[in-house]
């Protein structure tokens, strides 16, 4: 099972912090926010990762390409190249697949580009900038439990972000953006059947939650697991600001890792 990783956006609202990094790029601590969403998984079991660059795509390129160098101490010979690490930490077994799926290429295409990696039947899909406690195996289990094409997770964050109508588990329509909600939204951490892959295309604007993700809603086959934990996104600077704030403040609850 794979999970699919989009990591691929512009990140226009966080401003100066993504004019040389892309947005998954950005550190909670010591760390990008791409390596804590994949220790999510990583320590549900969940190791085989695929992600969907596009904007600075060479940048996560670069930082797991040089993995070691980035979380060790080292010395090196400049005239042989030779390197000696002074610490030996405990690499992740982490098999993370990089494409590039375009600059300006929308969401649904970006999972289209990447079909011949994914496995066959179930993988699994979230945003680049999305972080929580959830537990990984009951939204396995639920998804399959009800054999429909995709499983989101609903979370309940206010007004600022398209929401979920649903009843008794199945997604009835999507709402972007109301002013005022009390609503769920998708907080990214889905899983779907490959017959998802269906509905999207290649093409460079073919979007996900605006058209597919509709027309599938419609014909009953999308379902919303309730995560009723910690939830949040880096979505603007105020959010870049308080994921580390809870972090320097040992106060990460998506540390599951930790506890």
């Amino acid at each position: 099972m794979k999970v699919v990783i989009l990591a691929g956006g512009w990140g226009s609202r966080l401003g100066n912090y993504t004019e040389f990094v892309p947005k998954p790029m950005l550190r909670i601590g010591t760390q990008p926010i791409i390596w804590h969403i994949i220790k999510i998984y990583s320590h549900q079991g969940f190791k085989d990762f695929i992600i969907c660059l596009g904007v600075k795509g060479n940048v996560i390129k670069d930082y797991f390409a040089h993995y070691d160098l980035e979380n060790s101490d080292f010395t090196i010979n400049l005239s042989t190249k030779k390197m000696e690490y002074h610490d030996h930490h405990d690499v992740p077994d982490w098999n993370v697949t990089l494409i590039d799926t375009g600059i300006n290429t929308f969401k649904g295409g970006r999972i289209k580009r990447v079909e011949k990696y994914l496995d066959p039947g179930v993988n699994m899909l979230t945003y680049g900038d999305g972080l929580a406690d959830i537990n990984l195996h009951d939204l396995l289990k639920f998804h399959k439990s009800h054999g429909k094409l995709v499983t989101i997770t609903g979370v309940n964050p206010g007004g600022r972000f398209g929401e979920i109508s649903e009843v008794h588990g199945k997604v009835l329509s999507f709402k972007e953006k109301p002013e005022t909600s009390k609503s769920m939204i998708n907080g990214g951490f889905m899983v779907f059947n490959e017959g998802m892959l269906s509905y999207l295309t290649p093409n460079e604007d073919c979007d996900f939650e605006i058209g597919p993700l509709e027309r599938m809603a419609e014909k009953g086959e999308v379902m919303v697991y309730k995560h009723q934990g910690f939830w949040a996104c880096m979505d603007n600077e105020r959010d870049y600001s308080y994921l580390n704030d809870l972090w320097n403040k040992n106060k990460a609850q998506w540390k599951i890792w930790d506890r």
